[in-house]
């Protein structure tokens, strides 16, 4: 299996409903801070654009649940290149419970995102190639 980009989470009450259980909602968030921390870690030159006129617009996210977790489970959120296209990128998520005593992981959902790189001022963006830099950050962990 490809290389993934790893971000780990320990989930906290805040993340959890009445039930106790996390609330779906935040399995898109670790999507996202998973992304962000990727173009901290690995694409600095990317976030610089960003703060240009770089706008990364997420088109579709989608998470497939197949375990409950709780509070103060470990994850790992394991992204991946899926497609790199002229103007967008397409990444998957597994996410997985780790065992603290180190036994075996648990995957407990699966998600995609899709993202279009887009230029211009906010009344009139068009789209844009994905920049050489998220490139060749990208290339080691197309799945």
């Amino acid at each position: 299996m490809a290389k993934y980009f790893e971000y780990l989470h320990t989930v906290g009450f805040e993340e959890t409903n009445i039930v106790g259980n996390v609330y779906y909602v935040n399995y898109l968030r670790w999507q996202g801070r998973c992304r962000e921390m990727f173009l901290k870690l690995h694409a600095s030159d990317v976030l610089a654009d960003l703060q240009d006129d770089l706008k990364l617009f997420t088109l579709k996210v989608d998470c497939e649940f197949f375990a409950e977790i709780t509070a103060f489970d470990d994850l790992s959120i394991r992204m991946r290149l899926v497609e790199l296209a002229q103007t967008q990128v397409e990444f998957s998520f597994d996410y997985v419970r780790l065992d603290p005593a180190g036994g075996p992981e648990t995957l407990v959902a699966r998600g995609r995102q899709r993202v279009a790189c887009m230029r211009g001022p906010n009344t009139r963006t068009v789209p844009s190639r994905v920049p050489d830099a998220l490139i060749r950050a990208l290339e080691p962990y197309a799945a």
